[in-house]
């Protein structure tokens, strides 16, 4: 165990020098081309006169983008690693902010956001994930942790950031100030300290030395290859119920500020109660890896898509402000743990080898799921003139998502 973090001769593991910059950059990464865009809604809305509905429209275009790109993304790090590729997102990611900067036209406007789907594929946790997973398979889940818990922090730092921003110096120059942000940071950090997988500077996973050739064994098969996990039938019933358990993430975390209003509390009461969600992800990513050693990772998540089913009943059945926010700490230790667990049951099960490419086509519906959500329950809202319905369906959405997870039973497909 002790080559999980030092190595011998007081030699630190590689690994953890990625780990540590990926955490870094995917709280820059996440923070500007995730999180930043709903602050600039408003000004942007008032500067050019375009509706609501054109403005968020392109954002839903790019997680279309990036999901349809995930695949392919995961393919490429599989082979080559996440050195050039992420690099390369960071790079375009910087051109399309000081473009967006300069904006006049919707045609132009939405042409950015599919590129900005590409940067959001090459950028943000897929590629990350598979990179990490590469480097780690005792110590994946310490390392996955060590990720999403700084980066968790990326809408605590940038949300308010952002905002000061564009209050000194206009929605254009915030952008521009975005972009100068990512170009000294996340590009070089990519560029200079990403490495393809520990055989690279000769090590094994882990951090062991490498063998030497005359005692090297045969190669042993480290994952299950893509094609063959997608005839898994634990494959779709991972993805049937990642999809459906990030709907409803997704759709409760854009509509909760309106429920909420609409049932009579302040929106400043609505506001401060949606932050708990923020602390709870980091919380519950902790929990979740203490007891990932323990408890077979599917029936974790099966927990976890559970506790949101039960949230949203909370929030339905219990309208006082403590029921809200025991439904807001619930529904926050569901958010938080869902991208954690995904890449930890999608490791366990198939392997390292062809990690980036089986999670690339699991983030396909989980990306659509998060690009239809917002839409979906506006029309249901719409249609039922009540978020109840709404909120109800969403809770037997993550029941069933619940018993998804749990079909999977204990047992990794990967033998």
């Amino acid at each position: 165990m002790r080559n999980l973090w030092p190595l011998g001769g007081g030699r630190y593991y590689y690994g953890w020098v990625v780990a540590g910059t990926l955490a870094v950059t995917e709280t820059i990464s996440w923070g500007v081309f995730y999180y930043a865009f709903s602050v600039f809604l408003i000004p942007m809305e008032r500067e050019l006169g375009w509706s609501p509905a054109v403005l968020t429209g392109a954002f839903s275009v790019a997680l279309l983008v990036s999901g349809v790109s995930a695949p392919f993304v995961g393919r490429w790090v599989d082979r080559h690693g996440g050195r050039l590729l992420m690099s390369a997102g960071a790079a375009l990611g910087v051109v399309l902010l000081l473009a967006w900067s300069r904006v006049e036209l919707v045609p132009i406007y939405y042409l950015l956001w599919v590129g900005m789907g590409l940067v959001l594929a090459t950028s943000l946790y897929e590629p990350a994930f598979a990179v990490v997973t590469a480097w780690f398979e005792r110590g994946r889940g310490r390392a996955l942790l060590l990720l999403t818990i700084v980066a968790g922090f990326a809408s605590t730092i940038f949300l308010p950031l952002t905002a000061w921003l564009v209050e000194r110096m206009g929605w254009r120059e915030a952008l521009v100030a975005l972009a100068v942000l990512v170009a000294v940071t996340t590009l070089p950090a990519h560029a200079l300290i990403l490495r393809r997988r520990p055989a690279d500077l000769g090590l094994q996973v882990d951090g062991a030395a490498a063998p030497d050739a005359d005692d090297a064994g045969p190669a042993a098969v480290a994952g299950m290859e893509a094609g063959v996990a997608l005839r898994d039938p634990g494959f779709w019933l991972l993805a049937t119920a990642f999809f459906l358990g990030m709907f409803a993430t997704v759709a409760v975390g854009v509509h909760l500020i309106p429920y909420l209003i609409l049932s009579g509390y302040s929106a400043g009461f609505a506001a401060t109660v949606t932050g708990l969600i923020g602390a709870m992800q980091v919380a519950s990513r902790v929990v979740v890896t203490m007891v990932g050693g323990r408890w077979p990772q599917v029936w974790i998540l099966a927990i976890v898509l559970a506790l949101q089913s039960l949230a949203l009943a909370v929030l339905l059945v219990w309208n006082q402000p403590v029921g809200v926010i025991v439904a807001v700490i619930l529904l926050g230790a569901g958010r938080g743990a869902m991208s954690l667990m995904r890449a930890t049951i999608v490791g366990e099960r198939y392997g390292r080898t062809h990690f980036g490419a089986i999670n690339g086509t699991l983030a396909l519906f989980v990306s659509g799921a998060a690009a239809m959500a917002p839409v979906g329950a506006g029309l249901a809202y719409a249609a039922a003139d009540s978020y109840r319905p709404v909120f109800a369906g969403l809770a037997a959405a993550t029941l069933l998502a619940a018993l998804a997870a749990l079909s999977l039973g204990s047992r990794p497909a990967l033998r």
